[in-house]
């Protein structure tokens, strides 16, 4: 009997998701390895932070996404290496063979080599991470209640966010959210006008993947609601209670988030390698080297005229291509490059505002804050936690209220253990 070709899938997020369920009844032997046991909605991830919903809201069981296909298998497992020659995936516990191999690994934080950023900012890439951020803020409102000193109250009360793009511009306006919401009432004893959102951005623009006039627009928008926006401003330096801009200026404060920079979070050096550390790929997202190896997402780079944009809609896109390819090679036929159809890209700014790029339309305001919150709920995986994110949206924007402001552990709120424990 002849075994069934088998396809191994390194990553559950967008990309690695949807070309396993893509290749349902395929006839080949699919198997789909993360080291989370779920599939986590990033682009939620900042409202997990900022205590608009809950964490599980937004993790859905990548087995029960699985389930319907009896062709694909899941297994928890932390990928070591990838023996590309004996074409061989090494986890922690396992040592699997594969025929073809998709890594779809995503992004992670990159810090662009500034002193005491990795010790001492918070990220917000993973679910983890959103939960530690939520935990560090509102505890840093809890103390500000009981600080007498009003040096270190304005330091607990000062967040500084670094990264003028889409996850920055989220960041800050979910902060306003919470302090213009009942949120207030919670703080009695504490001036909120004290507190400082800081937008710092190394650019002349934010969003600059948008048209300028979006960006303009969003930087007015920011102002009004409270934002100290910093425009061409590059952080030197990062401490435990202060952040420096061009060595110079230094902002006292507590709270520092890193949305700055992304690189591949590859599991593999043994392979070519492009910008940021992405694995290079050709128009048909092989591999340059390996013929039957793919990689998708933010892993990949692309040698082409046209870069991949690193956003969601573009992972899927690519893991159904990738799929597609692999039934073509099953086939004996040759794979076919990969075309990424742009459907419009949305930015949500907060405070019932946003921006968006439909085509050859720009619009501002409510509309595309309405379309963003649409797009994402359809997206959103399982229809429970689309009607459960749904009615917190209306509970929340109805009443101006947040409905997770729980700090689930002491330990994690502070940023010299979290970061020691992410690096170990």
């Amino acid at each position: 009997m002849v075994k069934p070709c088998r396809v191994v899938i390194v990553g559950a997020g967008f990309g690695g998701l949807q070309t396993a369920q893509s290749l349902a009844n395929s006839g080949a032997d699919v198997l789909l390895i993360d080291s989370n046991n779920y599939h986590t909605f990033v682009p939620l991830l900042y409202q997990v932070a900022t205590g608009q919903i809950a964490p599980e809201q937004i993790a859905y069981p990548a087995r029960t996404i699985l389930r319907r296909a009896s062709n694909i298998n899941f297994l928890m497992a932390e990928v070591e290496e990838i023996d590309f020659s004996a074409q061989i995936v090494k986890t922690d516990n396992h040592a699997i063979a594969y025929n073809f191999l998709v890594i779809a690994t995503g992004s992670r934080t990159q810090y662009l080599g500034v002193p005491g950023a990795l010790d001492y900012t918070l990220g917000m890439r993973t679910l983890e991470e959103a939960i530690t951020l939520r935990n560090h803020i509102f505890s840093c409102l809890e103390k500000a209640t009981q600080e007498s000193d009003p040096t270190k109250r304005q330091e607990l009360l000062t967040f500084a966010i670094v990264g003028g793009g889409a996850t920055g511009v989220e960041i800050a306006g979910a902060v306003v959210e919470i302090l213009r919401g009942r949120v207030r009432r919670d703080y009695p004893t504490l001036d909120l006008r004290e507190v400082r959102v800081i937008l710092i951005q190394s650019g002349d623009r934010l969003l600059a993947d948008l048209p300028k006039k979006l960006g303009v627009y969003t930087y007015n928008r920011l102002r009004k609601l409270g934002v100290e926006v910093y425009l061409e401003a590059k952080v030197s330096k990062v401490n435990l209670r202060s952040i420096y801009i061009d060595n110079h200026q230094e902002i006292a404060t507590a709270t520092t988030i890193w949305t700055a920079g992304l690189e591949a979070n590859s599991p593999t050096e043994d392979i070519s390698t492009g910008k940021k550390g992405k694995l290079l790929v050709n128009s048909t997202l092989q591999s340059s080297e390996y013929a039957n190896v793919y990689a998708i997402g933010d892993v990949a780079y692309v040698d082409n005229d046209k870069p991949l944009s690193g956003v969601a809609p573009e992972a899927l896109q690519m893991g159904v291509a990738v799929a597609r390819n692999i039934k073509r090679q099953l086939r004996g036929q040759l794979p076919q490059p990969f075309n990424y159809f742009n459907k419009g890209r949305l930015a949500i700014i907060g405070c019932y505002s946003g921006v968006g790029k439909i085509g050859g339309f720009a619009f501002t305001g409510f509309l595309p804050w309405l379309m963003w919150l649409g797009v994402h709920l359809v997206y959103l995986p399982g229809y429970r936690s689309r009607v459960v994110i749904l009615l917190t949206w209306i509970h929340g924007y109805l009443l101006g209220d947040r409905a997770v402001r729980l700090i689930l552990s002491s330990k994690e709120t502070n940023i010299t253990n979290y970061r020691t424990s992410k690096t170990r």
